[in-house]
Formats: C-alpha cells, structure tokens, sequence
C-alpha cells in the first residue's frame, strides 16, 4: 500500500478518537497492565518518529537521495521489547527495528533527534553515519549495544546464541567486560526467516544447551506480520514452530503497545532472572510493503491489506492515549505534522552529507591488522611457574622433536595459559581429543569451561565463535573437517568477515578457525574427508587463511593468528594438512626430516611469522617451485630428485593463502625465471589461479607453468590417486618448464 494510504488512515482514524477523563501518567493505561501513561506517551514518540523516517525514506528515494526503502511500519510495537530491556542488553535486531533502536538510543540519554539523524544517515549512506559510515543501511551503535546485523535472513541468530553463551564467561575474565553479567541478550526476526537453516540451528542450539542445564540468557522475538515478501506463512506455524524444549514460549499482540510490553516485561523476568532462553512471539502487520519498490496489489487483496491497516500500531497507540484520557486528537495530529516537517528537514540536511569518496574509504575497516603490535603480542609467554604448572613440570621444550599435530597441541596449551579469555570447542575436541588427537589433553588441564565438546552443527559452532568473540573472548572453535566448513560457511563470509567492514571496527569477532585440511591421508578415504577446495574462501574480504605444513611453522603460525585476533580482531582460518599431522620423515624412513622442535613463547622469531610471508628453501637459479600444505614435502622431495638431474631447485612454501606473500613471491620467482606451481587444490578455482594472476600483475615477465589437482571429488582408497597432484606430476612439469 501506498505510504499516501497509510498516512491519510492514520490522520483520519486519530481524528475520529474520542478523549477519555484526564487520567494521572503515572498510572497504568489498562487496569492491571504495567505500562504507564508517561511511558505511553514516550513510546508513542519514538514509534511516530519511527513511522516518520520510513516516510522519509520513501521520499528520499523518489528525489534519488536515499538508497534503502525497507521499513518498520507496522512494526513499531518492538519499541516495547526494547522499553522492557536495559541500554546495555545486547541486541541483534531485525531490519524493522526503527522503534525498537529509537528507544533504545533514547534509554541510553541520548537525545531523540539524534537517533533519528543515525538512521537518516544510513538511508543516504553518509560518511559520518555512527555505526557503517555510509556503507550499508543497518541499525547498530556501539554506545547502544546494538550489534549490526549485515548478512543473509536469520544468519545473525546463532551469533546471538553465542553472545548469550558468552555473557557471564566473559565477564568472568574480560576486564571491563563488554556487557554486564546479568544483561539479556535480545534477538529479533520475522516469521519468514523462521524457517531459514540458520534460525533452526539458533533454536535447536538453545533449546541443546538449556536441556544440558547451561545458563544462556537470550530472549527470541519473532515479530510475525504473516508474510515473507510475497509467501504467506500458515496461520499457526510460527507459533508451533517456535515451541522447543526448555525455551519458554510468550506471545502478543505486537500492535497493541500495552499489551506487548506485559508480554515483553515477563519475558524478559523470565530470561534475566532464570538465565533460561524464551521466546517472545508478536504478531504484526506490514504497512506499505517489503519495500519502496514492491506491487503489494500482485499478491495481496485490497481486503487484506485494509485488515492490515485497522491493526495499524501508531493508530492504536493514539488510542490509548487519547481514550485513556493522556492526550487529544487535536493534539496527536499537531504532533504528527510538526514533527513530520521536522523529520523531512533533517533528511534533506542529511542530503548533504559527505559520502565514501574513494576505495580505499569504503574498503579501511576490513582487516584493519596492526603488524608491529601482532608481532609483540604473538610471543607472549605466561610465567615460568604457570607454564610448570599447565604442562605439569614437561616443558615441551625440553621434549624431543614434534610432529604437527603435536605442535598445535602444545601451542593450543602455551596459548590457553597466557590467554585467560581463549576458548577451544568443536565436535569431539574434549575428552577424545579430537578425531586426530590435536586436542588430547587439553579439557584435563584447562576444564570443560575452556574446552569443551558442542553438538554436532558448524553453523552453532561458529555462530558461537562469532558471539564469543564479539563479547570479548578469544573463541578457536575446530571444524572437523574441511568439507564441513561449507556448510555453514555465511557464518564466516556474511557474519564474521562483514562486521568490522560494516561498523567501521566498533564492533570485532576476532577468532580462529581450526580446520583439518586437505586429502593425501591412508587408510580414511572419500570426499568428506579429503576435500581439497578453497576457493570459497580465497575471496573473503579480509580473511586470513594461514596454511602451516611444518610443525615449527604450524606452532608459529597458529600465535600470529591468535595475536592478530587479540590486537585486531582479525577472523583467520587455520588450515592443518590432515596428512601432515602425523608425518615424520622427509625422504627417508627414521630420518625425522619432518619433525621439528618446540620454540617456547618468548623466544624471538621461532614462535612468530608475520603474516603474508612465505618460507624458502634451497638456493637454486634454475627453478622456483611455489606450493603449500602437503605440496611442501612432495615438492620438497621431487626438488632432491632434480638437483641430482643437474636442476637447481628453490621451494617456496606460501605459508599464508590470503594473503598471499607477494613480495617473497616475486621475488623467488625473478630469482630464476622458471616458476612451477604445485597446487593440490582443484585446477578450476584453485589457488594456483590466483598466484599466476598476481605474478602477471606484478610484471612477471619470466616463464610459468602449474600442476594441480582434477577437478573431480576426492574418491575411497587407491583411485585417490589419479585425482590428486603427485610428487610424479611435479617432477614431469618441472622437466617440461625447463625444456
């Protein structure tokens, strides 16, 4: 419906109201109810503010000045849940929460205009606009606890979990902690996006964790207007859908503003006091469609959106105020005018603004690292007497040469010592140890409130990195294996990547993600198991990808890592070759070249490697190999082989895939003039793409070649082996590179 439609109802409809006896504010409006006629009255300005902005909106949009068209209107009674919660709740909030941050803005002392201009300035994308400076259109504010939510419909719901989760843990270890130790956690979606994958495991998680007996205060708010765009949601689903074990289950009319603050007031009791999830379910209406550009008459009935518009939450809140003797008619509709004029005045002043003017504007708050304050931070060691006492008097320094897999471990213990906020979960991370071992140990030393089992769902389990984080713990959750991190892989790419970018580094998920990578291991075959794809996370804006194959550099590697998640918020993903973990020998049987000893934090630069720099090996003119992950030891062998044959031979281990070393990498490669590729990704979308791309746009004028794996999925057993780079394949694209 038109925006003329709605305004024009609500003019007519208030005009018609009759007044009520004069009635003390400070009494409730209904008898029994809890909301005053003060409240009343200040909530009924914050909604008309509300309800104004999407007018705005609208006409900014028309004069080509506003570029987002997606409104609360009809939605204003979430001003009611945010009126039942503290300034300083967390809150993730769905896109039709003008209400609900406009109260908030005004709880937290601030004045209301200049909640109005916040979003003003979202609408035209300013520069100055507090929360994404003109990059997206969200609701968010780090003096408001109000977290922007950037990403795909309900991603933002297990993040909400985690921060739950994260609550009294960190404010347990994190000084000052983020929010207050018995602050609620507020979530709020729409009916359609109930049924979204990522709000099924927010629920499924909740109602897991409240069954184990865990605190998680968090409080669900559906705000269920019956439709999704276009798609109507049955009458009753939200409700069954919503009914889980352990989640309490409140419900509303969320166009009558008393009624919804009863609602919301025991909801909120219930979660803070009982520190127990619920759900509060408010049933709505959408007014002037999904959008500015949406034809609601192509699917809906003039008799439906008329029954829309008699439930219209602004008309309704005049009523109460008007029959329950707060206010007039008269009074009301001069409110409404004036306050429209003055509402369309700060837009046009918000024309004005200065926008992002270059990339390199838009693109500052990505990865905003600090490579000199990594470096400090990265050795950091914890006493010698609390370091006696976490490896129980074995330093493991003093042990003999480790493996991989033992070189994370150790690290994972050095790092949980000095890091009193460092988490460690995942599935089968605790008591087993993982499935390779990596974790052996570590619930034992550090307790099950720092390593710790989940269930089984990558979508939790990095939903409740990203809440951790953002609380202010540092979170390694571990994904089994690397194929699994596809399905749950907007967590990184919409949620934790996007959140620094879209509220200007006020707001940061520093994490690191634990992934045991690659094919190449005996004897536990298929695709699930071996995967060898990147490529849907080499184009993450911002993402650290870090690809140790050595045990020194895997320990070395995995502190910068969580250094640059400490100092800079930084989301790094740590790829560890499945078939390194275990790996001994380099070209012999019992010659340990694989194993390396254990650099104890503190010493200076074993246990640190800047980010984007590459390791080399060997000294030869006539050949530079460039590879990674398992492709070290295979390259590393076939370069022995060629040097006997009178080649001389340089490897270049990449170490890091974003970024990539550019600055060793051409300089290897100009060293020789003769560069080989070995890839063991995918040749369609493998890094080797990316490498012969940056090496072109640098200059690189020498010769180029590559060797990778098909394109095909990893199969069971020995026909592995006719899909996946081998040391043969190196060796013969080597002699054919160098004629």
């Amino acid at each position: 419906m038109a925006r003329d439609t709605v305004e024009t109802h609500f003019t007519q409809a208030v005009a018609t109201l009759k007044a009520g006896p004069p009635r003390d504010p400070a009494l409730p409006v209904h008898e029994g109810g809890a909301l005053t006629g003060e409240q009343c009255m200040t909530l009924f300005l914050r909604q008309l503010d509300s309800r104004l902005l999407d007018i705005a909106a609208r006409w900014l949009r028309e004069r080509d000045e506003g570029y987002y068209t997606i409104g609360s209107a009809g939605h204003e009674g979430n001003a009611a849940v945010a009126a039942a919660l503290r300034p300083t709740d967390p809150a993730l909030l769905h896109y039709r929460s003008g209400a609900f941050y406009l109260t908030r803005s005004e709880q937290a002392g601030r004045l209301p205009e200049q909640g109005i201009r916040d979003v003003l300035m979202g609408l035209t994308a300013a520069a100055d606009e507090p929360i994404a400076g003109g990059r997206h259109k969200v609701f968010g504010h780090p003096d408001l606890a109000v977290i922007p939510q950037t990403s795909t419909i309900a991603s933002h719901l297990p993040r909400s979990v985690g921060v739950a989760f994260a609550i009294e843990r960190a404010a347990a270890v994190v000084t000052p902690p983020r929010w207050p130790a018995d602050a609620v956690t507020v979530c709020s979606f729409g009916d359609a996006s109930v049924n979204h994958a990522s709000a099924q495991s927010g629920f499924n998680t909740a109602s897991y964790a409240t069954y184990q007996g865990q605190a998680l205060p968090l409080l669900f708010v559906c705000e269920d207007n019956g439709i999704g765009i276009s798609v109507r949601t049955p009458k009753g689903w939200v409700e069954s859908a919503l009914r889980r074990p352990g989640i309490e289950y409140f419900a509303a009319d969320g166009c009558d503003l008393a009624e919804a603050y009863d609602a919301a007031v025991r909801a909120v009791r219930h979660v803070r006091e009982r520190r127990s999830p619920a759900f509060l379910h408010l049933t709505t209406v959408r007014l002037m469609g999904h959008a500015g550009s949406d034809v609601e008459q192509a699917y809906r009935t003039q008799r439906e959106m008329k029954a829309d518009l008699e439930r219209d939450p602004l008309v309704r809140t005049a009523a109460l105020l008007v029959e329950g003797g707060q206010s007039t008619p008269e009074e009301l509709l001069k409110m409404y005018e004036s306050q429209r004029e003055h509402v369309l005045r700060l837009a046009l002043e918000t024309t004005r603004s200065p926008r992002l003017g270059s990339a390199k504007e838009v693109m500052e708050p990505i990865a905003p690292r600090k490579p000199e304050l990594i470096a400090k931070i990265s050795p950091t060691a914890a006493s010698p007497a609390e370091r006696e006492k976490a490896f129980a008097g074995a330093l493991p320094e003093n042990d003999k040469p480790m493996t991989l897999s033992q070189a994370v471990n150790r690290t994972l213990a050095d790092t949980l010592t000095v890091y009193p906020e460092m988490t460690v979960f995942g599935e089968d991370v605790a008591k087993k140890g993982g499935v390779y071992g990596v974790t052996r140990g570590l619930q034992k030393r550090f307790g099950p409130g720092r390593v710790f089992d989940t269930l089984l769902d990558e979508q939790a389990i990095l939903g409740l990195a990203l809440g951790a984080g953002v609380s202010g713990l540092l979170p390694v959750p571990e994904i089994q294996y690397l194929a699994y991190l596809h399905n749950a892989l907007d967590q990184i790419r919409g949620e934790g990547a996007t959140l620094s970018f879209f509220s200007r580094g006020a707001y940061l998920n520093p994490m690191v993600v634990r992934v045991a990578a690659y094919a190449y291991q005996k004897g536990f075959g298929g695709h699930f198991h071996n995967d060898n794809s990147v490529a849907a996370l080499r184009d993450i804006p911002g993402l650290v990808i870090a690809s140790p194959a050595r045990p020194d550099d895997a320990a070395a590697m995995l502190r910068t890592c969580l250094a640059a998640a400490r100092t800079s918020g930084s989301v790094s993903v740590f790829l560890e070759p499945i078939a390194l973990y275990h790996t001994r020998d380099l070209f012999e049987e019992g010659d340990g070249g694989w194993l390396a000893p254990y650099a104890p934090p503190g010493r200076w630069p074993e246990t640190h490697v800047p980010i984007g720099q590459a390791r080399s090996y060997g000294d030869g003119r006539d050949l530079t190999i460039v590879t990674f992950g398992n492709g070290v030891r295979m390259s590393l062998r076939a370069a022995v082989r060629l040097t006997q044959e009178g080649y001389g031979c340089r490897v270049l281990d990449l170490r890091w895939l974003a970024p990539l070393p550019m600055e060793d990498l051409l300089r290897a490669a100009e060293l020789t003039g003769n560069v080989l590729i070995a890839d063991e990704t995918r040749h369609t979308g493998g890094v080797s793409e990316g490498i012969i791309a940056e090496l072109a746009d640098a200059g690189y004028s020498g010769k180029l070649a590559r060797v990778t794996s098909s394109d095909s999925f990893i199969p069971l057993g020995g026909a592995a082996d006719h899909v996946l780079l081998s040391e043969a394949e190196i060796e013969q694209a080597a002699r054919k590179l160098l004629g």
